[in-house]
C-alpha cells in the first residue's frame, strides 16, 4: 500500500525537521510530532483501510530513523521492559510512533531528564511515570516534578493496590512534592490504607505523624551511649525503635495491618518492615514459619551473640523488658513473603476473607509490635 500524495509530502516535510518524539493517534488518524520548534500535527488522508495504512506510516518513520521499514520489534516486549534497550538508541525509539518503543525507552536505565520529557509527551501513562521516577536523573530533573504531580492526581483512579503503593513511594522521593502535599497524601491514607505502605517504603524515618517516644527511650538511650558510639547494631536499632520516629513507624505498620486490601499489600508491608530492621537480621533463620521465628528470636537473646549480649548486659538491671524488646525486633527483621506464600498459593482471596486466612501470621506480628509500642 502506498501513502496518498498529500500525506507523503506532509510527512516528508515533517521528517526534514529536527524531531524529538512522534505520536500516532490511530483513532483520529493523525500524526503528532514534538519538534525543536514545538508541536506539529499532520491529519492523515488514508487510502484504503486504516490499519494497513498506519503500518505504512510507521514504516516511513522507521526507514527514516533506523534505515529499515521493519519498525520496532514489538515481540521483544518482555526484553525491553526489563530495561535492555541500549542507551545510545533511546532518542531514536521515541521517533518511531510505536507505543512499545516508548515503553522500552522508559524502562532503560540510561534515560535522561530530557528524554523522559519527550517520552512523557509521547505516552503519558501512570505506568510510564512510575518507571521514569525510578531513575535518579529524572527525579533530580525538571520532568520528575511533573510526573509526581500527575501520579498524585491520578491516585484516585488507580485500580491496583500495588500501583497505589508504588506511586506513593515514588512521589515521596526528596524534592518531588511539597510538605503540604505530603501531609495531604497522608490524610488520605485513613481511607486508602495501602498508602501507608508506600510511606513506610519511602520515608520510614520521617513519617508525617506526631507520636511520643517510648517511656523507656531516654533511659535506654543514655545507658546505651557507649554502645551507640561503637555502632552496635542492636543498640542503634533499639534506640531508633523507641524514639518518636521509631514509634511513628511502628504505629503506621500497625494501622496498615488492620485492613490490607489484597495479597500485594501484605507482601509489600512485610518487605517494608524487614527492610527497616535489616541491620539486625540474624543469620541463619527460619523463613517460612512465624512460630519458629519467634522461638528462634527468644533463643537468640539467650545465646552467644556478642553485640546483643552487650546490650543486655548494660540494660538488664534497669530495663525489665529489654530481652522482649530485642526479641521482638529480631522477629520483625525476619519477615518476608515466604511466611504467606503457603497461604496465598492455596487461595486468591482478598479483603476480609484474606485477612482471616493470614491471621496465624499477622497475629504474632502484631504481638511483637505491641511489645515495642508504648501502651
Amino acid at each position: 500500500m502506498e501513502l496518498s500524495a498529500e500525506d507523503n509530502l506532509r510527512l516528508n516535510v515533517l521528517l526534514s525537521q529536527e524531531l524529538h518524539a512522534v505520536r500516532i493517534d490511530e483513532s483520529k488518524m493523525t500524526v503528532f510530532a514534538l519538534t525543536a520548534k514545538g508541536e506539529a500535527k499532520v491529519p492523515l488522508n488514508a487510502i484504503g483501510k486504516d490499519e494497513p495504512y498506519i503500518k505504512e506510516i510507521k514504516a516511513l518513520f522507521s526507514t527514516h530513523v533506523m534505515g529499515s521499514p521493519g519498525g520496532y520489534p514489538v515481540y521483544l516486549k518482555r526484553w525491553t521492559r526489563m530495561g535492555q534497550a541500549r542507551d545510545d538508541s533511546l532518542a531514536q525509539l521515541l521517533l518511531l510512533g510505536e507505543p512499545e518503543a516508548v515503553v522500552a525507552a522508559v524502562h532503560a536505565p540510561g534515560l535522561t531528564d530530557e528524554l523522559a520529557a519527550r517520552a512523557w509527551w509521547a505516552m503519558p501513562t501512570s505506568e510510564n511515570a512510575r518507571r521514569m521516577l525510578e531513575k535518579k536523573a529524572v527525579v533530580e530533573g525538571e520532568t520528575g516534578k511533573a510526573l509526581a504531580e500527575f501520579l498524585v492526581e491520578f491516585l484516585p483512579f488507580e485500580e491496583e493496590q500495588s500501583d497505589m503503593i508504588e506511586s506513593v513511594r515514588l512521589v515521596l522521593q526528596p524534592g518531588l512534592i511539597s510538605q503540604q502535599e505530603k501531609e495531604k497524601l497522608w490524610s488520605k491514607a485513613k481511607s486508602k490504607r495501602s498508602f501507608y505502605v508506600g510511606f513506610l517504603h519511602a520515608c520510614a524515618d520521617d513519617l508525617p505523624i506526631e507520636v511520643d517516644a517510648h517511656q523507656d527511650y531516654h533511659t535506654i538511650k543514655q545507658q546505651l551511649e557507649p554502645l551507640l558510639e561503637e555502632d552496635n547494631p542492636y543498640a542503634v536499632m533499639l534506640q531508633k525503635v523507641l524514639s518518636a520516629r521509631g514509634q511513628a513507624f511502628l504505629k503506621t505498620v500497625e494501622d496498615a495491618f488492620k485492613k490490607p486490601g489484597n495479597q500485594d499489600v501484605v507482601v509489600s508491608l512485610l518487605e517494608a518492615i524487614a527492610k527497616y530492621f535489616e541491620p539486625i537480621t540474624p543469620e541463619p533463620f527460619t523463613e517460612d514459619d512465624i512460630d519458629s521465628i519467634c522461638n528462634e528470636a527468644e533463643a537468640l537473646c539467650c545465646g552467644d551473640n556478642d553485640d546483643l549480649n552487650k546490650v543486655i548486659a548494660v540494660l538488664e538491671d534497669s530495663v525489665e523488658d529489654v530481652r522482649k524488646y530485642l526479641s521482638a525486633m529480631s522477629v520483625l527483621a525476619c519477615l518476608s513473603v515466604k511466611l504467606v506464600n503457603p497461604i496465598f498459593a492455596r487461595s486468591d482471596a482478598i479483603g476480609t476473607v484474606m485477612r482471616k486466612k493470614i491471621k496465624p501470621v499477622t497475629d504474632p506480628i502484631l504481638q511483637q509490635l505491641k511489645i515495642l509500642l508504648d501502651r
